[in-house]
């Protein structure tokens, strides 16, 4: 391991190779969980109800003495479609496990809805925000304490997460929408084999097409690149990625890493040598496959997770 700061660590360790679609990945018995819309009518900028209009969130709840910290997880899928298994119910199961109730949400995207057209920004960040709310407004009846909301994303979904990581929707006390009313920043942040860059060498071109277009103008491209919106108010940040990932580069994850720590936010930054994009639990490779256990760690640092293990 070679350590170049304080919470910077590179992990040296075994193989691993699998992608999104390698079929040796095994599918996690599903918790129960309830599904509810994201919205109580139409989605802001939506004019259809067809499928991809209409985002939903798949909750999970954990039964407890005392309210539990939650997660929206946000799976990637390069703004065109949702990796729902391996970065979706995997992990509410995962996160089950460690006593953290979860909401997957299924973000609008380009391709679904709309007519055909689909949706760019700001519809995905809206719906993120939204969820962050939701878990936070409904706290009480979902045994959820609203001061241990946090977010995970994967590839696009880790552009995601980064971006409701650094952009925020301040709660509106007035809003007739209860749910308006709290604040979408979460309270901490993990992000996965993420597209954190934009209008780099390095940047994810598909995800950053079908988020922005073809032609953004400069101002939106730079607040899209996350790594640039970075504050003292991000929240503490865990970061995983490979060294040999070509679809999404690892400088997208030390970018972000050496922005958060710029700003004095607490970030932990993990890179594994070996394995292409798109790894999930990695459960089946050597030497990755010790990046859920060392989030795991971190959450509890973080008192995010408080059962014995």
């Amino acid at each position: 391991m070679v350590q170049t700061a304080r919470l910077f660590s590179f992990i040296v360790l075994g193989c691993l190779c699998v992608g999104s679609a390698n079929a040796q990945q095994q599918k996690a018995e599903q918790p129960e969980a309830q599904v509810q819309p994201l919205w109580p009518g139409l989605p802001p900028g939506s004019t259809h109800r067809d499928e991809g209009d209409v985002p939903e969130l798949v909750i999970t709840t954990i039964e407890s003495e005392q309210p539990t910290a939650a997660v929206v997880i946000l799976p990637g899928g390069g703004y065109g479609g949702h990796a729902m298994d391996h970065e979706g119910h995997q992990f509410a199961a995962w996160f089950k496990s460690h006593g953290i109730a979860s909401a997957i949400c299924n973000y609008r995207l380009r391709g679904k809805g709309n007519d055909g057209k689909g949706y760019g920004h700001p519809a995905p960040m809206q719906d993120a925000q939204r969820a962050i709310q939701t878990l936070r407004a409904q706290a009480e009846p979902l045994n959820i304490d609203p001061n241990r909301v946090g977010v995970i994303g994967f590839s696009a979904g880790g552009h995601l997460c980064s971006t409701v990581s650094t952009h925020f929707a301040e709660g509106d006390s007035e809003s007739e929408d209860p749910i308006g009313r709290v604040s979408s920043r979460p309270d901490f942040s993990i992000l996965c084999y993420g597209v954190l860059v934009f209008g780099k060498p390095y940047t994810h071109q598909g995800s950053q097409r079908n988020l922005i277009g073809t032609d953004p103008t400069k101002e939106l491209l730079e607040s899209l690149s996350n790594e640039r919106q970075v504050s003292a108010d991000t929240p503490p940040t865990f970061l995983f990625h490979t060294g040999a990932d070509t679809a999404v580069p690892p400088q997208n994850s030390v970018d972000y890493y050496l922005a958060c720590h710029a700003k004095g936010v607490p970030a932990e930054l993990h890179i594994f040598p070996e394995g292409r994009h798109g790894l999930g639990l990695a459960s089946q490779q050597p030497g990755a496959s010790q990046w859920p256990s060392l989030c795991e760690d971190w959450l509890r640092r973080l008192g995010m997770i408080t059962q014995a293990k």
